[in-house]
């Protein structure tokens, strides 16, 4: 048995203005050939499982790419290419099977549906092969998607932590049709539905709900059952909510699916994150921390896990103006002042304009730089090996990393964009996060995977950013419409 296995996967924020280029996949690591097997071999990730599953039934393994780039804007169509390759051309010199590790969300500058391009090519080079996907839950499923690969599945949490374990499900329905099992049947459907980010969490309602349901479909004899919250910084014509399902029999498949999105139509509403002004949110902060912590403290619309830029500074300044105290804080993508406080050295008083270096020409907004005085508290190379139940065994590079130490905040300002989903963000540079009284974060539900069981609570803070949680300030032009909360649509809206 020869088996291609490949990973590409990047969350396209339609809005954001970080370029994707193919040095930005390398900041986070373009693995090759036998490196593929060495960087992912042992983590927690849909490519982790498929190895350790591959290898288990003696297959003969090809690994011809495995690359991520963190959350930003469109996928330079150079660099697409230049990732697509290698995966087409090795199904194109011969297989058995092909398992995949893509997002579902990624958006080049030649192409809305980058998944469904590829899987396309696979299937033009190889019309019968068996191609098994696995998917982010914020994926944007396709028609493309379906139609060219023979299973696909989603996660069912958020914070994503069972990464690996929907890589050896849908491997193993791809494992079973060699082995001389009928083809599997698949069926998907979409909502009329962009449902926000923060209301995806799988611990809250509505999702926790709906990932029950999907269990329960699993239990009765399907062989996977997924519904996806879908990414609603796209603007692109399939943003939004879907459902797709694996079972022996079409019908099978059509009927989860029915379930699925009925059950997800029916807590639309819980779906619509509520906004509340920032003074508000920090004094109910306040209040939380006055006996204790930590507290974690969101800055959910600068997240660059969704393509934030990282260095909007609005948030940071309120809670420096509200006085709170004993607050550490990651980060801060500022490259520039990483290197103002390398070359003052550790202990060193600084004063330095932090941050706001990147303009969001999406919302009309120019970046803002806040002034900021302080120690040198920590350097560091900004490299890690997460430990957390997210991406476990993942090696993160935040390149050259400084501590700010302003007597109130401790800041952590990193050289290349990452999302605080690790304490690891914090105890590589020598700060105890469960030691703080409040954590802000520029995070949105990732934070849970590494630092739910310290919160002594969570408050969500509403600035700006390019991962607003307020659909309504975005200026969506191809997305279809019309699309629940942006518009009113009937209670008796049909899947599309």
């Amino acid at each position: 048995m020869k088996l291609v296995v490949a990973m590409l996967k990047h969350e396209t924020n339609s809005f954001s203005p970080l370029v994707t280029d193919l040095a930005r996949f390398e900041a986070w690591g373009v693995q090759r050939g036998p490196a593929v097997v060495d960087a992912y071999g042992a983590t927690a990730m849909p490519i982790g499982a498929y190895l350790r599953a591959a290898r288990a039934r003696g297959a003969e393994v090809v690994t011809p790419l495995a690359a991520e780039a963190m959350p930003g804007g469109l996928v330079t169509e150079a660099a697409y290419e230049a990732l697509v390759g290698p995966i087409v051309e090795a199904v194109a010199a011969g297989c058995d099977g092909v398992l995949l590790d893509l997002h579902g969300a990624l958006m080049a500058a030649h192409t809305d549906d980058g998944e469904g391009t590829l899987l396309a090519r696979l299937r033009a080079v190889a019309p019968d092969l068996p191609i098994a996907v696995t998917c982010d839950l914020h994926c944007n499923l396709s028609a493309a998607m379906v139609a060219n690969c023979s299973a696909l599945i989603g996660y069912k949490s958020y914070p994503h932590v069972d990464m690996a374990e929907r890589g050896a499900q849908v491997a193993a329905i791809l494992f079973d049709q060699l082995a001389g099992g009928a083809p599997p049947a698949m069926a998907w459907g979409r909502l009329p539905l962009l449902a926000q980010t923060l209301r995806m969490g799988t611990d809250d309602a509505p999702m926790a709900g709906l990932m029950a349901r999907a269990r329960a479909l699993e239990a009765t004899g399907v062989r996977a059952a997924t519904l996806f919250g879908g990414f609603p910084m796209a603007d692109q014509p399939g943003a939004g909510v879907a459902a797709v399902a694996v079972a022996t029999h079409r019908d099978q498949a059509q009927e989860a699916v029915d379930r699925l999105l009925g059950a997800a139509w029916a807590a639309r509403e819980q779906f619509v994150y509520r906004p509340r002004p920032l003074a508000q949110a920090l004094d109910a902060a306040a209040r939380l921390g006055a006996s204790g912590g930590p507290v974690i403290l969101l800055d959910h619309a600068d997240n660059c896990g969704s393509g934030g830029t990282q260095d909007v500074m609005g948030v940071l300044a309120a809670v420096l103006d509200r006085g709170l105290d004993n607050v550490a804080m990651a980060a801060v993508w500022d490259p520039a002042a990483v290197a103002v406080l390398v070359r003052a050295g550790r202990g060193a008083r600084v004063t330095l304009a932090l941050g706001g270096r990147t303009d969001m020409p999406a919302l009309g907004l120019a970046g803002q730089p806040l002034t900021v005085t302080g120690t040198v508290a920590a350097l560091g190379d900004g490299r890690f090996t997460v430990e957390g139940p997210m991406y476990t065994g993942v090696t993160v590079e935040m390149g050259p990393s400084a501590v700010l130490d302003t007597g109130r905040v401790r800041i952590v300002i990193v050289s290349r964009h990452h999302e605080p989903w690790d304490t690891g963000v914090f105890t590589s540079l020598g700060i105890d996060p469960a030691a703080q009284r409040f954590l802000l974060l520029k995070s949105r539900i990732h934070y849970r995977a590494g630092f739910a069981r310290l919160a002594k609570a969570t408050v969500t803070l509403d600035g700006a950013g390019v991962t607003t949680s307020d659909n309504g300030v975005l200026r969506y032009r191809r997305l279809r419409r019309p699309i629940y909360p942006l518009d009113a649509v009937p209670d008796d809206a049909p899947g599309q």
